[in-house]
């Protein structure tokens, strides 16, 4: 059911915290974007006010009574298949094995709690990840255009040397929100056609790093691709927005599941081929050289794009190092993070593919990198690992 942009979005906040549930429900009803249309104490309550009245977001927490929020999501999605889940949980290593688990169920994204209410009124960063996440998750349906259609560029349709424009923000932009250290610029979605680049314009050779930027429904589209990248003879860097503490299970998870080495980045770690190095939340993941040696260096300033790790702090500096050896993969995503680095690794030569929208939980940053004219390619998700291993990356 289609979701007016005038209608506020419904609604239900799920945790055993009388307290919690008071502090989440006031910060949302403080905008006029949201309705808490219910509250539920624990999973089984939930499921009983999801089975009366249709809501259009969840806020799950993942320890409860009577039922938790990992046995309620199968139920909840049973009552309304259509019903976005977020997790919001606390930043421990159990919840983030849950929340993984969570994910692989069908909840759509998570957020890292407060572990005190004296920490959710003293961090507004804490409002604007969650109203933002809120309102990028609850737009699916209310902003999606029809499907954009393909078109070939031809080899001098595009200036690479072109100033970048400076648009307005498309989307709401939330109270206080965190300034970002590049120019924020929007996309037409009302778009029915994107261009395609051609896929060997300006480019020699093989490339010499896989970057990879995700965010929402992104964690099973990289278990989804992964396994295809057995093999590869480069070294493989990917952006998932995650809190702190599951971007490590995240990588275990990865390595568990597809057989391919995977770690959490750390200040100083060398890229090795063929190994998946996933940034760590709350830090933007970068690369310096070191001697003959491309090492990983982290920071922690400013958010990009309401992010940190952020994809285009990435990009920018694997431009750096790589130039025109750099194949980009941006998947499924809420917002735009990675568009503007994916101008950058363009205009040095390099490719960038994305997530096609049939195939995206949210067709947000792969969208945005699309309708920009980036692409060599956008594709079904299934269809990228096939198509990285034929035409580009080397194997063993």
């Amino acid at each position: 059911m289609p979701h007016s942009s005038t209608t506020p979005l419904k609604v239900m906040i799920v945790d055993d915290s009388a307290v919690i549930r008071g502090f989440l429900g006031k910060m949302l009803e403080s905008e006029p974007a949201f309705e808490v249309l219910s509250t539920a104490a624990n999973g089984q309550s939930a499921v009983t006010n999801l089975q009366r009245q249709r809501h259009d977001l969840i806020l799950l927490d993942v320890e409860m009574p009577v039922m938790d929020g990992l046995t309620a999501i199968p139920l909840l999605m049973q009552a309304q298949p259509d019903i976005k889940i977020i997790m919001c949980s606390t930043l421990t290593t159990e919840n983030a094995e849950t929340t993984m688990r969570a994910l692989a169920l069908g909840a759509v994204d998570c957020i890292a709690k407060p572990s005190t209410t004296q920490d959710i009124y003293a961090k507004d960063t804490f409002r604007n990840i969650l109203t933002h996440t809120l309102r990028g998750i609850g737009g699916i349906s209310q902003n999606k255009a029809p499907t954009p259609q393909p078109q070939q560029e031809k080899p001098q349709a595009r200036d690479n040397a072109a100033p970048r424009r400076t648009l307005r923000e498309s989307s709401p932009t939330p109270t206080n929100a965190p300034q970002t250290t590049q120019e924020h610029v929007s996309i037409d979605r009302s778009k029915k056609t994107f261009t395609l680049r051609p896929s060997n314009q300006g480019y020699t050779g093989k490339p010499e790093i896989l970057v990879i930027g995700s965010s929402t429904g992104g964690p099973n589209a990289l278990f989804e691709l992964i396994p295809h990248l057995k093999g590869v003879q480069i070294p493989i860097i990917i952006t998932q927005h995650m809190p702190p503490t599951f971007t490590r299970i995240l990588a275990e998870h990865i390595e568990q599941q597809t057989g391919v080495k995977a770690v959490e980045g750390a200040e100083g770690m060398p890229l090795l081929p063929g190994r998946v190095h996933i940034a760590p939340g709350g830090y933007h993941m970068q690369l310096k050289k070191n001697g003959p040696s491309t090492v990983i260096t982290l920071n922690d300033g400013p958010m990009e794009n309401f992010c940190r790790p952020a994809v285009d702090p990435m990009f920018r500096s694997a431009v750096k190092i790589y130039g025109e050896k750099i194949m980009a993969v941006i998947l499924t995503g809420m917002g735009q993070d990675g568009m503007l680095g994916a101008r950058d690794v363009v205009a040095a030569g390099g490719r960038v593919i994305a997530q096609d929208e049939a195939t995206s939980i949210v067709w947000g940053m792969p969208g945005a990198v699309a309708l920009d004219g980036s692409c060599s390619a956008v594709l079904p998700l299934k269809e990228i690992g096939p198509w990285l291993r034929k035409s580009s990356l080397r194997l063993a």
